[in-house]
């Protein structure tokens, strides 16, 4: 369709709904009319100074866009121009990611239209606050530091089993030391600059962990939520930084589902089959949670009433049983460290005794 006469559209009265689909470089538009008929579709770059341009001089607008990479400082510009903005939860939109017919135009069309209608088909998210996102950018690249570290020590540990050796067992922050005193003869030209990588990395590592030790004391819910075995800083730090709100979750128990630690459902008729969690919200999150009931039904772990829940049904399960109770603690402590930070009270490991005092 050709692109429409702009110029036009300011005249109108009605509310006109725009779909954009955000891409790296350029994204795709459509604007629809309150009875459903294209009137402009077109393709801008995706840079705050076209974006401007675009929308600056038009009426107020609905506009809608998935959630991604570009929708936060989107969406925030949108807004400081007068304009109503939606932002899909794009993992919600079937129609749109699962569509025999993907492409670009097409997604702009049909965010426009699900807006037009009801924004609420949307599933729509609110992004959390500039300041907010900063700090939790920081425990992200903590955790790229993490993960490459990982990879480092893993790729040495290989190195040298493949020739019959093994290094020691010790910890990742103590790995460069001890490691690097039991290279086998012949190797040091491989394993050295690994070794430096991972004190590098570990030392950096260590800087971030003072940074987010330092986020206490702008958030003081997340020293409540430390509370809780096995859930150091990083956990609760990210916890509450991804939520950004305890109500975030309309209760404590919907919390597992949202984050994507509770078994997917298909249910019809008499069937209903069982199935493997549906993974869906933050993956970083759901990581570091299922870390944190590792520890808790680990040997380490104090005793608790979730820990003996835990324990317990890794009894019962079979094969698997270990596995599918660390998902399950998992779960059950989403919802307890919701439930701590929306109620204000103190961790109690068996809950059934006398009332918590409210903090």
């Amino acid at each position: 369709m050709k692109k429409g006469n702009r110029a036009s559209r300011k005249s109108q009265k009605a509310l006109v709904t725009v779909g954009i689909d955000l891409g790296d470089r350029f994204s795709r538009y459509c604007v629809v009319n309150e009875a459903g008929e294209v009137m402009e579709e077109g393709r801008i770059a995706t840079t705050r100074t076209a974006l401007e341009r675009h929308f600056a001089d038009e009426a107020r607008q609905r506009i809608a866009m998935e959630c991604g990479t570009h929708s936060p400082w989107v969406s925030r510009l949108l807004r400081s121009l007068g304009h109503e903005v939606w932002v899909a939860n794009a993992r919600k939109l079937r129609a749109i990611t699962a569509s025999e017919s993907k492409n670009d135009r097409n997604d702009a069309e049909k965010l426009a239209r699900f807006a037009a209608y009801s924004p609420q088909l949307l599933s729509p998210i609110q992004h959390r606050s500039p300041e907010r996102q900063r700090d939790l950018n920081v425990l992200q690249a903590r955790d790229t530091l993490v993960r490459a570290r990982t990879m480092l020590v893993n790729a040495l540990r290989g190195l040298i089993k493949s020739a019959g050796h093994r290094l020691p067992k010790c910890s990742t922050d103590s790995f460069a030391r001890i490691a690097g005193k039991a290279i086998p003869p012949g190797f040091e030209l491989a394993a050295q600059p690994l070794i430096a990588q991972v004190a590098q990395l570990s030392k950096q590592i260590q800087s971030m962990d003072k940074q987010i030790e330092a986020l206490a004391k702008r958030y003081p819910e997340v020293e409540r939520l430390r509370s809780v075995p096995g859930v150091g800083p990083v956990i609760a730090s990210a916890y509450v930084l991804t939520l950004d709100s305890p109500t975030t979750a309309a209760n404590s128990r919907a919390v597992g589902a949202f984050l994507g630690l509770r078994p997917r459902q298909s249910q019809s008729g008499e069937s209903d089959p069982q199935h493997r969690i549906s993974k869906t919200g933050n993956d970083y999150l759901r990581r570091l949670l299922v870390q944190a009931a590792h520890y808790i039904v680990g040997p380490f772990g104090p005793d608790s009433q979730l820990r003996r829940w835990g324990l317990k049904l890794a009894a019962s399960g079979g094969k698997r049983g270990k596995k599918r109770a660390v998902v399950a603690v998992a779960r059950k402590l989403a919802v307890l460290l919701h439930h701590l930070w929306r109620s204000g009270q103190c961790y109690r490991p068996f809950p059934s005794e006398p009332s918590a005092v409210t903090v």
